[in-house]
């Protein structure tokens, strides 16, 4: 796994973004750091990665600011899948599946953010291992490279749901 930086990027009122991407996750905790894996390591002109680790709450301001076409969210979920297999979680299945070391329930981060955004999308990743490290495993890390093309061709309907 690659270096881990803590780089965040500018951003001007006048740029619009119709795409930002929220990753969430806790580094400190193995697979659980894996949106903001994804947040860190995704480029692309045409989205705003936000890494907001265990506090999407801090960023609501911007997106409120921005009012994207698209919000991704991308997080670990337990979703009782193959490690590494994700899934498009609808909004009335979140508190079931979604890992608990956030600030606030994500489906209250949601509910405040669907007035500002067109659609939001949240995908979630199976981990394999939840542990006291900053590696994320190679299985998650594949994963994230796919997540990571199908969002920079902007082929989200290809991204299965969970039923």
């Amino acid at each position: 796994m690659g270096k881990i930086s803590f780089k965040k990027e500018k951003f001007s009122a006048g740029k619009r973004k119709d795409y930002v991407l929220m990753g969430l996750g806790n580094i400190w905790r193995g697979d659980d750091g894996i949106g903001c894996f994804i947040a860190q390591n995704f480029r692309s002109n045409d989205w705003l990665m936000l890494d907001c680790g265990t506090t999407p709450e801090n960023f609501t301001s911007l997106v409120k600011k921005i009012r994207p076409k698209y919000l991704m969210i991308v997080d670990a979920a337990e979703m009782n899948l193959e490690p590494g297999e994700f899934r498009i979680i609808s909004p009335e299945k979140i508190d079931k599946f979604y890992l608990t070391t956030h600030n606030i329930p994500l489906s209250l981060l949601v509910s405040y953010l669907d007035k500002y955004a067109e659609e939001i999308i949240l995908i979630g990743i199976q981990p394999e291992r939840i542990d006291n490290s900053r590696q994320i495993s190679e299985k998650l890390q594949g994963s994230a490279r796919k997540i990571m093309q199908l969002l920079q061709e902007k082929r989200m309907q290809e991204i299965r749901r969970l039923f």
